[in-house]
């Protein structure tokens, strides 16, 4: 693929000139907020370590050591992932989303590709001198990450079903998932608990709230090459979808907890909390403004905290804490 060239009307000068990790700042910031994310991803991981734990009954959390390396680990895998995005919707990008700091000049295409070879370089490094048992997880995903990176070789037609492209990119997920889980059974040298399934399936269809979540707009920031759900399907069908969609992870979430042994108290967690994100979903169909549609993109990422919060983080701290 010719990459486009960078440099367009939402250039600045003074940025694209700055030093390289002064851009590479900037860059961040819009892109991947390393701060936000790595601290979402820290909890992302902190909650797969601990379902893990709790549903094989072992008692406490991993060591500090293997959690900050395997923390280290997810959250550039995530930068990863940001990485190929880049490459894969350059031509898009450059066509119809100027203002991205890719197009406008901010960052090189060749820029990215150095730090992604970084990126990988000290994760296998790390993860060499740490747990070296947890290199065959890591490079299925890397060798996934890079299939979605060339589409899998059927770019054209993943444009035209959007369904199987959704469904099949959403699989990083739970692979990174694995990994992340993987810090406290593989490394403890057990098979992995059979209630992690559920956690996976959990960790695959929040991927596809927050996806779907994101693309629902009102009529007035609808926008030429840009895919949304609304766009495409109609308001009332796509949000139909994002609802559908939150209720299968609802019941993948129950049957996660009751493999865990938790109570009712979790349960009726989750039933609230269903409730609270699906609302501004519905007040949506009957007042399609860009306020609501903003709220549903919130309702998919707290309901995609709240998850791991209930299903790992909170009763491993309730754990640490209590007992």
């Amino acid at each position: 693929m010719k990459l486009p060239a960078q440099g367009n009307a939402f250039s600045n000068a003074a940025e694209n000139s700055a030093p390289f990790f002064r851009r590479f700042y900037i860059y961040q910031k819009e892109r991947f907020p390393l701060l936000g994310h790595g601290l979402l991803v820290a909890a992302f991981s902190f909650s797969a370590i601990s379902y893990s734990r709790i549903c094989r009954g072992a008692e406490g959390f991993v060591d500090l050591k293997t959690f900050a390396v395997g923390v280290f680990t997810t959250i550039s895998l995530f930068l990863l992932v940001r990485i190929f995005d880049e490459f894969k919707d350059a031509e898009d990008d450059a066509r119809f989303r100027q203002e991205l700091p890719v197009p406008r000049g901010l960052v090189t295409y060749h820029e990215l590709a150095w730090i992604g070879i970084v990126v990988v370089i000290a994760q296998i490094a790390v993860n060499l001198v740490f747990f070296p048992e947890m290199l065959l997880i890591y490079g299925v995903v890397v060798a996934y990450l890079t299939l979605m990176g060339k589409e899998f070789f059927v770019a054209d037609w993943l444009k035209r079903h959007q369904f199987w492209y959704v469904t099949s990119h959403m699989f990083i997920i739970p692979l990174i998932d694995i990994y992340a889980s993987g810090l406290d059974w593989l490394i403890a040298g057990v098979h992995a608990p059979e209630g992690l399934f559920f956690f996976f399936a959990v960790s695959y269809m929040n991927g596809i709230v927050l996806e779907v979540g994101r693309k629902i707009r009102a009529p007035e920031k609808e926008s030429e090459g840009v895919l949304t759900y609304t766009s495409m399907l109609g308001a009332p069908t796509a949000i139909g979808l994002w609802l559908a969609v939150l209720a299968v992870t609802l019941s993948l979430s129950v049957a996660a907890s009751v493999f865990a042994g938790y109570g009712h108290a979790v349960l009726t967690i989750l039933g609230v909390v269903f409730l609270i994100c699906a609302l501004p979903a519905v007040l949506f169909l009957r007042n399609r403004t860009p306020k609501l549609s903003k709220m549903v993109e919130y309702g998919s990422a707290l309901w995609t905290i709240a998850m791991y919060l209930t299903l790992g983080a909170g009763p491993m701290i309730s754990k640490l804490l209590f007992h």
